[in-house]
């Protein structure tokens, strides 16, 4: 895995990173380019200023080590819905399971357009991104050795049955961090390509 946090590895038939070591030849994905944030009536200064524009690397971090997530969805009314998940940051997307007919798989699968934030709001990353279903078995013994790492637990990759519990990735599109202590000269927003 490259220090930016994308995946250095072979990709599944879905797209997402699955091996830890990097193949021959691989090229990582490049950086999301980096901006501030509109942010009109809180006085953000400019991006050289402050502790200026923060790096890519400093939101991997986090997501990597965030114990808890908030997911943010749309109930098909249009009303939103609010819940804190386990995931676990795969190299290119934020990965989670979710029981089939529970509300957020409900809501994602009417709109897959969601918003998944830290736990942390002193040093937040805010991920805006499409939730996609991930089925490859690969891709699932990809999430469950991470979530096995990350949370010292012994889940068989048979505890995602997508017919049961279904396994989402989210990609970032657009991502928004900042530091705690320079909340005018860190805010930083990340876009990402395609």
């Amino acid at each position: 895995m490259s220090a930016s946090g994308y995946a250095s590895a072979p990709e599944s038939a879905s797209g997402f990173a699955l091996a830890s070591e990097p193949r021959p030849g691989f090229v990582p994905a490049p950086e999301p380019a980096a901006d501030r944030p509109h942010m009109p009536g809180y006085g953000i200064r400019g991006a050289a200023e402050g502790s200026g524009l923060l790096p890519w690397s400093w939101a991997v971090e986090r997501l990597r080590a965030a114990r808890n997530f908030w997911l943010c969805t749309v109930r098909p009314d249009g009303r939103p819905h609010a819940m804190p998940v386990w995931g676990a940051w795969s190299g290119e997307a934020l990965m989670f399971s979710s029981s089939v007919p529970s509300r957020k798989m409900v809501n994602l699968r009417a709109n897959p357009q969601v918003v998944v934030a830290t736990e942390e709001a002193e040093n937040p990353v805010v991920l805006e991104g499409r939730a996609e279903v991930v089925t490859e078995p690969r891709d699932l013994q990809r999430f469950i050795d991470l979530v096995n790492s990350k949370y010292a637990t012994r889940y068989r990759v048979d505890f995602l049955d997508p017919e049961v519990n279904a396994t989402v990735a989210v990609r970032p599109q657009k991502a928004f961090g900042l530091r705690q202590g320079d909340f005018t000269g860190s805010p930083t927003r990340w876009s990402f390509g395609g």
